[in-house]
């Protein structure tokens, strides 16, 4: 390499000769040396540009440029080799990536996603997203941006109804309600999308102007626009699932997460350098005011008329409610997997039923004052002989009512004759012998008749083991001083 002197000695002796061999001769130097000098002062004491050297991959650079912008930097060189092989390259697979790689750093130049901080306003924005727990557990996590104040519940699923009480939950915790609920583009919340604008359902906008907040949306398929809630759902994974899993109930779980939201709520946020229960009391002081009622979510409660029955039914079954309100309307609700009937006049639940399917029926005691009786069909006397028969009692109607149906087709007439033996044996006598005609399961008036002909002395059976009591005749009895051995003897004399 020539000094700066003996470049000005090479220009100068050029600019003297005019040729490149005398300059060289006069210099000490080659002539291609002094040509090189020459054309770069020439240059502007630049360098002139290089030549490009060609590449075997020249002729399908086009076709991966096109691709890499079509699929926005995302295709990879193994997929689009085959494409290039078809259009006439030959090189090697390795030669091939350097091609993909250079498209598609010069694509992220041309079109970068850089993002700026964001910047929040205290009362401004509430974000909340959903996220999978693990064991049928879906948690759900809402972050106040400029306090970072945190809220995470549990639920078993994401239903609309189960969002909008956790985010009416959440506005109670905080005690206020933001400006603005920023949310994913969930299912629950989300109508419908027309030109890339989310329309929210009717159930939320109802929700939202009760608050008096307003819902906005993420862009879709970009989780960074609500990152600060996304690592809100990792953090409660980690430091409240994974330790304390498997929970046994969603109470269980939702005291877990109560007690974790105190926890790190309390402790300096290594963002914003501060604590987020602490920043809360001056954030709420440019909240809105919680209204004084929540509103009611979900559907409609259901309302039916409590029939003769004292029963309400509900999807083609029955569910019993306090025999007290027949008449009344009740509201059905279903809650956990349970049947709630409410009082409308006191708001108090005043039956919980499991659903059963439908034809049948859930039967609570309770609400009729006991157990179910069992079925009974009384005995009605209307000629005077059965009057005067059912007039000896509850043995006198088993006995009828066994006879009858036995298939006696001689009862009335049986009736009559058993009259006539009340008259002769009396009542007592005769209900006895109508009982142990039961017990027997003799029907006929002539059984009853062979019953008190044989008298008191019949036995009576009794249980195994149990000692048989029996009525014995009476007879005369001598007394044992009657055996004596000296009475005996002076009766031998005697004789």
């Amino acid at each position: 390499m020539k000094s700066s002197g003996e470049v000005m000695d090479i220009i100068a002796a050029y600019r003297e000769v005019g040729t490149y061999r005398g300059a060289a001769e006069m210099c000490g130097t080659t002539h291609k040396t002094v040509k090189r000098i020459i054309e770069k002062a020439l240059a502007g004491d630049k360098a002139p540009p290089r030549k490009q050297r060609e590449h075997n991959y020249d002729a399908v650079a086009r076709l991966v440029a096109d691709k890499v912008r079509a699929t926005h930097a995302k295709i990879s060189a193994k997929r689009l080799l085959p494409l290039a092989r078809a259009a006439g390259y030959a090189g090697s697979a390795r030669n091939f990536r350097r091609l993909v790689a250079e498209a598609k750093k010069n694509w992220r130049r041309q079109n970068p996603r850089g993002r700026r901080p964001a910047i929040w306003t205290p009362g401004e924005m509430l974000v909340i997203d959903w996220g999978d727990a693990g064991d049928g557990l879906h948690v759900f996590c809402a972050v106040l941006a400029w306090s970072r104040f945190r809220f995470v519940c549990f639920a078993d699923n994401e239903r609309s109804e189960t969002t909008l009480s956790f985010l009416a939950e959440c506005f109670e915790t905080l005690g206020a309600v933001p400006k603005v609920v920023l949310a994913d583009r969930m299912g629950c919340l989300k109508g419908g999308v027309v030109a890339n604008k989310v329309v929210p359902t009717a159930d939320y906008v109802r929700f939202a102007t009760h608050y008096g907040t307003r819902p906005d949306w993420c862009e879709a398929a970009d989780p960074e626009s609500k990152g600060i809630v996304e690592n809100l759902v990792g953090y409660a994974k980690r430091d409240l699932v994974v330790p304390q899993a498997p929970f046994e109930d969603l109470m269980v779980a939702n005291i877990a997460a109560r007690t974790w939201c105190a926890e790190v709520n309390s402790v300096v946020h290594s963002e914003i350098c501060a604590v987020p229960a602490e920043r809360l009391v001056r954030e709420r002081e440019v909240m809105s005011a919680l209204p004084s009622l929540r509103p009611a979510i979900g559907k409609p409660p259901i309302t039916r008329k409590v029939d003769k029955l004292s029963c309400v039914r509900f999807g083609s079954a029955r569910y019993s409610v306090p025999n007290a309100l027949i008449g009344a309307r009740v509201a059905v609700v279903e809650a956990d997997g349970r049947l709630l009937v409410t009082d409308l006049a006191t708001g108090e639940i005043v039956a919980d039923h499991a659903p059963v399917a439908p034809g049948e029926a859930a039967i609570c005691d309770e609400h009729y004052g006991g157990p179910r009786p069992a079925p009974r069909r009384a005995a009605r006397a209307r000629t005077e002989s059965e009057k005067a028969f059912l007039a000896l009692g509850p043995a006198a109607e088993s006995w009828l009512t066994g006879s009858a149906a036995s298939g006696n087709t001689r009862l009335a007439a049986d009736l009559v004759e058993l009259a006539a033996l009340q008259a002769a044996h009396g009542d007592d006598t005769l209900i006895a012998a109508l009982e142990r005609a039961t017990r027997f399961r003799r029907w006929r008036a002539e059984d009853v008749r062979s019953v008190l002909a044989a008298g008191a002395g019949t036995p009576q059976p009794t249980a195994a083991g149990d000692a048989l009591i029996m009525a014995l005749p009476a007879v005369a009895t001598r007394s044992l001083d009657d055996y004596a051995l000296d009475r005996i003897d002076r009766m031998g004399e005697a004789g």
